[in-house]
């Protein structure tokens, strides 16, 4: 285990940079969101947070020691590892906000549904690196049943977000690894559809929904018309574009923002700190902080162009997928043009364990980008 220095002549410095930014702003945001009237307790969060990131930046750099290829050689211990986890969540795990998405470990709640996405994207780059091109159906079920199982052990811990996101990835990974794009689109399409359906039957009949809970049914509600109930089911909806709308070009200030301080603004620590910095830095806070996404994206997409071989592109391919999701879903949820599914914004958020996760992915892009030449000695 040794990390060769020719191999860091390749590392694409800008990753690292706009990662420390966006952390930064994070931690800004967080510590207006928790330190209201100036209470002492809100420090928790902030040491947690900082905790947390000063954890997965020694976790990133401890993954450039080792080829990410190494990965693909025990994708399966990977992968039953996250499942057993996922599985003493269910059984074991800590119901906090109406989901059973914790594992308590004493001083700190752990979520491991946050690691099955970094595990689903090795397994799904392991095994669809095998192929060229998948033709048939039964290419399809491999895949399939190796997502299958965390999705189900998710959904039935009430986690309706980061269920998403497996399914968000599984798509992406398989559009780009060659599957027949009509097999994706009768799969996909045809859930979608079928999804819609049972929501709708549920609206105009009363039909249960299994695979949602009354408040998740209410977030989609609210989503389609928050002023069908604006002090309940529409309230952090409406109260985030308030926020958002009154920060105008320049924001209120750090500290100053009414619908932060004045505690209008519902989980403003995680689910809404966009919102946070819309109000308080204003539209120039949110330009700076989309920029900065938007470039780690292109740097994303360089790596994943630059990848000495399929694996590592495919595995960028999943590491794009996950970030692109949660940005997308999380500021769209701010802004009302996405439903509200409690996933975080990436180093933004408040959050250990997404922190960690998101540092542990961008350990693992680092480490394809460093490795994109042949190295001769």
């Amino acid at each position: 285990m040794y990390l060769n220095k020719k191999i860091l002549k390749n590392i694409n410095i800008y990753i690292p940079i706009v990662t420390l930014l966006l952390i930064i702003i994070g931690l800004f945001a967080v510590s207006s969101a928790v330190e209201v009237n100036n209470d002492t307790t809100g420090y928790i969060y902030i040491q947690k947070q900082i905790i947390a990131a000063i954890l997965g930046i020694v976790i990133a750099i401890i993954i450039q020691f080792f080829d990410y290829r190494l990965l693909k050689e025990y994708y399966q211990l990977i992968f039953g590892s996250s499942v057993i986890i996922l599985i003493m969540t269910y059984l074991y795990g800590a119901n906090i906000s109406g989901g059973r998405r914790w594992i308590d470990i004493g001083i700190v709640n752990f979520q491991p549904s946050e690691l099955s996405k970094i595990a689903l994207i090795v397994v799904l780059a392991s095994i669809l690196d095998s192929k060229e091109e998948y033709n048939s159906l039964k290419d399809l079920l491999l895949p399939f049943i190796y997502f299958i199982i965390p999705f189900s052990l998710i959904i039935m811990g009430n986690d309706l977000g980061t269920a998403l996101v497996l399914l968000f990835i599984l798509f992406i990974m398989l559009f780009v690894a060659g599957i027949n794009k009509k097999f994706l689109y009768v799969f996909f399409g045809g859930g979608f559809l079928t999804v819609l359906l049972i929501i709708i039957f549920h609206i105009i009949f009363n039909t249960s929904i299994p695979f949602l809970k009354e408040y998740q049914i209410n977030r989609l509600i609210a989503f389609i018309n928050p002023s069908i109930d604006p002090q309940g089911i529409g309230y952090n909806i409406i109260q985030s574009k308030i926020a958002l709308g009154s920060g105008k070009l320049t924001g209120k200030g750090l500290f100053q923002g009414t619908q932060n301080q004045l505690n209008f603004l519902p989980e403003k620590h995680n689910d809404f700190v966009f919102s946070v910095i819309g109000e308080e830095i204003g539209f120039v806070g949110i330009i700076v902080v989309l920029v900065l996404f938007f470039f780690l994206f292109w740097n994303f997409f360089k790596i994943a162009t630059e990848a000495k071989d399929r694996f590592g592109k495919l595995m960028m391919v999943g590491i794009i997928s996950l970030f692109f999701f949660h940005v997308l879903e999380n500021i769209g949820m701010t802004m009302g043009i996405m439903p509200i599914t409690g996933i975080p914004l990436p180093f933004i958020s408040s959050g250990g364990t997404s922190m960690v996760v998101s540092l542990i992915a961008i350990g693992i892009a680092i480490n394809i980008n460093i490795r994109k030449k042949k190295i001769y000695f």
